[in-house]
């Protein structure tokens, strides 16, 4: 034990004999005080006496001790006496501190003196809301949790206010958000028809749910996790080191959807991509996709030469081409169908097979192509966009929530259902989502957390499972696990552990076929310049993962 350790123990050991013998000593501490306070008292009293009258104070002193000697019990019941009263002097008379101020009642009294300046008006003979008033005239009920933070407020606001004015409800909003504290999510409920607010602290999601296959039924897609109060479903989840039920985000694809195409939007690192890579993965087992990432970063790089992968494009010409043969065969698909319609019978396979268009920041590609003169990638979304839902085709567009104004109208008018990820400003939430948010986001915002709307029903909090690039080096090992057992096959090379069934078949050393069409309307690249960003992915996986 070091020298340091020694003096510690005694330290410790000292305050503990310390506290002990004020236990047990107290009595007679507190009685050597009293008598303290008598000597004083006495010795005080002895030099304000003037000197004539000393000599009979002293001569009346020793009568009365020769008179208690001299009765039974005198000295002992004298005894006593002293000690009761020099434990009553020696008592600790100093003043108890005061109670601490509740904090709830503190809270509630600044979020009410927060508001009156925005919900009182000069001109009201009886305001419910005055400088110095009490809040328990305007607040109903409160209620704050363990830690001491508000939990829920109903509070009431004259009929005046403004509450169908969407900018005087955020400002309402912001205060209570702000006094009631920003770490956490409020949700505000309004009730114009009885001018009452409620407030409602919303837990934190679950961050710790990795891509998994899911319970869902056929073109049921997971989106993510939300509240229990903003869907009656549950589905059977690993989450952690075990499993629970948590509430998906269902999107539901194919023909009969009411909202066949997707919009994510996201501030950077909040998982957009990782959104992809998650649809992707579900999609797979049931049908085709095709990837074009414009941001040329390689994030998708894991799904090249998987099968049912058509094609993963990061150049401008690539993705062009792979858009021509997306609308070359969305028009084949409808006139398939139309054809099996008129004959009565059923209509191809491969037509009814579901083809995933997964856009990753194309407002890049538009840019680039602007500047080199080309078409642009997004006016060849439109048709497969329109005819979509015909033709079992699903397009799904990813980009910086920054770049929504370099979104084409068409893409953004065909595109209702919307997932925003990251750290939503309130005035973009009408146009990213459509309508007003009715929460307000933490300071403190996770990857992959956000908010949805699918078609007309109100937003709802969303956390996206963590599907992560496989092939990146800080990949955590278990969420790189994940990934790779749900990709269609594996390599025994560097996938060993996530999938021990396929270990045993290698990849194939050639790219997977590209369709004659998508081959035939690729046009030949033209001599690129120094600056130009190419990239286009057609080989299988050459960077090894390591071994896990």
């Amino acid at each position: 034990m070091t020298l340091n350790d020694h003096l510690t123990r005694g330290r410790e050991f000292a305050r503990t004999a310390g506290d002990h013998a004020a236990d047990m000593f107290g009595p007679l501490i507190t009685i050597g005080r009293g008598l303290r306070a008598h000597g004083r008292w006495t010795k005080n009293w002895w030099g304000n006496l003037p000197k004539d009258r000393r000599g009979p104070a002293v001569l009346l002193a020793i009568a009365v001790l020769a008179a208690v000697a001299l009765l039974p019990y005198g000295p002992l019941l004298a005894l006593l006496t002293l000690m009761g009263s020099a434990a009553w002097a020696g008592r600790d008379r100093s003043p108890a501190p005061e109670p601490a101020p509740d904090t709830s009642q503190l809270k509630l009294g600044a979020i009410y003196t927060a508001l009156t300046p925005y919900l009182v008006h000069e001109s009201d003979p009886s305001p419910m809301y005055s400088h110095g008033g009490d809040f328990k005239a305007a607040f109903n009920s409160w209620e704050f949790d363990g830690e001491g933070r508000l939990a829920a407020l109903d509070l009431r606001y004259p009929a005046y206010f403004t509450d169908t004015e969407p900018h005087a409800r955020a400002r309402i909003e912001h205060v209570v958000h702000s006094k009631a504290g920003r770490s956490r999510e409020y949700r505000f409920t309004w009730d114009e028809e009885t001018n009452h607010l409620q407030v409602a602290a919303l837990a934190p999601l679950p961050t710790d749910i990795t891509a998994q296959p899911y319970v869902t039924a056929n073109g049921e897609i997971v989106l993510g996790f939300t509240d229990t109060t903003s869907t009656n479903r549950m589905i059977p989840v690993r989450q952690g080191s075990g499993t629970a039920h948590q509430p998906p985000v269902l999107w539901r694809t194919g023909p009969r959807s009411s909202e066949p195409h997707l919009l994510a939007l996201g501030t950077h690192g909040h998982g957009t991509s990782t959104l992809l890579r998650s649809l992707a993965l579900q999609a797979l087992p049931h049908g085709d996709i095709v990837v074009i990432d414009g941001a040329g970063t390689g994030e998708h790089a894991c799904l090249v030469g998987r099968p049912g992968v058509h094609t993963v494009e990061t150049s401008l010409h690539g993705a062009l081409a792979a858009l021509e043969w997306a609308v070359h065969e969305t028009q084949r698909r409808l006139d398939a169908h139309n054809l099996a319609k008129r004959t009565g019978e059923a209509p191809p396979a491969d037509t009814v097979r579901p083809l995933w268009l997964l856009l990753d920041h194309p407002a890049e590609l538009s840019e680039l192509a602007q500047a080199e003169n080309r078409p642009d990638p997004q006016d060849l979304l439109e048709f497969p966009l329109r005819h979509g839902r015909t033709a079992h085709v699903t397009v799904v567009v990813a980009d910086r929530l920054e770049a929504l104004d370099r979104i084409k109208p068409t893409v953004r008018s065909a595109t209702r259902a919307r997932v925003v990820l990251g750290a939503l400003d309130p005035d973009l939430a009408p146009e990213a989502l459509g309508v007003p948010l009715d929460i307000t986001p933490s300071s403190h915002t996770p990857a992959g957390r956000g908010y949805a709307r699918l078609g007309t029903n109100p937003p709802v909090r969303i956390q996206v499972p963590a599907a992560p690039d496989p092939l990146d080096e800080e990949t955590p090992a278990d969420q790189r696990d994940a990934v790779i057992a749900l990709l269609p096959h594996a390599d025994s090379r560097t996938e060993a552990a996530a999938a021990p069934v396929l270990a045993k078949t290698p990849l194939d050393s050639t790219p997977p076929p590209i369709p004659a069409s998508l081959d035939q309307d690729r046009p030949a690249p033209a001599a690129e310049s120094p600056e130009e960003r190419t990239g286009e992915i057609t080989q299988p996986i050459t960077t090894a993962l390591p071994l896990l």
